[in-house]
């Protein structure tokens, strides 16, 4: 049995950003037209007119100040409100595996590894841009990478189950090292003509390396052992996919094929089951709350993390033990802990612990308890 460790992690953030006070412009643009035309209904009051966001409303309601996208053209045109990406032909590379493929690269720099140290990829992440073939053996190819590649989706904890899988592949010694990439287009699924999420997510692709411990170069973080669990709920849901177009109403705009959540139900169901998991995976490894020096936490709104990372760590956090990143990136789906942990660990002292943490539709929730180390 070998020690599984992460010696490198990457981020790719696509330059182009909208702002609140863009999305809000934009949405209430749209609230406008739609509310016109249908004034006579609304007078009636045999319909609900579109209500308005506003920049406080999506502060308060999410700490998100910003997000990254692959497109803001199509998502701010109050007559499309979605992105608009050029056709690809078969045979360029997907735009997914094209982000995958810099975050990885970053990740193996970090590492001061290559290509040719690594035998598996696995790609995880909340929506793939098709069925098959899968979007890792692409990245794969791209890379140049020998081995094996498969592609994982538990919506916002892939990142962390899919670092459980290639933990322990590692560790039982199937694969040397592995590249877990989480390229999330969550702009393209996201419904931007719904008041409640409109402002919920944006888009990124992130990278982590995991290798023997022995094979390390670099100062690394041992995974001393993960836990994930999964409860079916309806209350995160996207009913999209390929059986769509064999129903009768299959090929309509429904509402419900693109992102869907019950709020309060989500808040009041997942932050018992994450905290008592991380406080259940900490009891079963010995290590006690108090001794955790970082929570990097799924960024999927500021009042859970904060409410997590006080249940996680017994405390109130002092500034930097639980950081948050989704005043800038919004939630990135599985993404998001990764870049929180990309940006938030080089600090850490030898011996020091920390818990990376995501959860999300499912309901799903995996953490990783990381101890780091000195290079050899």
């Amino acid at each position: 049995m070998y020690k599984p460790a992460i010696t490198g992690t990457g981020v790719f953030t696509p330059e182009e950003i909208i702002t609140n006070a863009e999305l809000v412009a934009s949405f209430n643009a749209y609230a406008d037209k739609v509310n016109a035309a249908n004034a006579d209904a609304i007078a009636a009051g045999t319909a609900e007119p579109v209500p308005y966001s506003s920049e406080d409303f999506i502060l308060k309601a999410s700490g998100i100040e910003q997000r990254h996208v692959v497109n803001k053209s199509g998502v701010l045109d109050p007559d499309v409100m979605h992105p608009l990406l050029r056709q690809r032909s078969d045979e360029e590379p997907s735009i997914m595996a094209e982000m995958a493929v810099d975050a990885a690269r970053k990740a193996l720099a970090q590492a001061g590894k290559t290509a040719a140290d690594v035998d598996l990829v696995i790609c995880a992440a909340s929506n793939m841009e098709r069925a098959y073939p899968a979007i890792a053996v692409e990245i794969q190819d791209l890379l140049g990478v020998r081995g094996f590649a498969f592609d994982m989706n538990v919506a916002c904890s892939s990142a962390t189950f899919g670092i459980q899988a290639a933990a322990d592949m590692v560790r039982a010694g199937s694969a040397r090292a592995a590249l877990v990439v989480n390229p999330e287009i969550c702009s393209a699924h996201l419904e931007w003509r719904d008041r409640d999420c409109h402002f919920i997510f944006g888009d990124v692709a992130t990278a982590t390396l995991i290798e023997r411990a022995e094979d390390a170069t670099v100062d690394y973080f041992e995974i001393r052992s993960t836990s994930c669990a999964t409860v079916f709920s309806n209350n995160i849901r996207n009913n999209n996919g390929y059986l769509r177009r064999s129903r009768p109403d299959g090929l309509a705009d429904r509402r419900d094929m693109q992102f869907m959540q019950n709020g309060r139900k989500v808040f009041k169901e997942v932050l018992p089951m994450v905290s008592q998991h991380i406080g259940d995976h900490l009891a079963a490894e010995g290590i006690d709350s108090a001794d955790l020096k970082r929570v990097w936490l799924h960024q999927a709104n500021k009042s859970m993390n904060d409410f997590i990372g006080r249940k996680a760590l017994g405390r109130t956090p002092a500034p930097g033990e639980q950081p948050n990143i989704l005043q800038d990136y919004a939630n990135t789906s599985s993404a998001g802990s990764i870049i929180a942990f990309s940006q938030y660990s080089n600090d850490l002292a030898p011996g020091d612990t920390g818990v990376i943490c995501s959860f999300g539709a499912g309901y799903s929730v995996g953490s990783v308890l990381v101890e780091r180390h000195a290079a050899h």
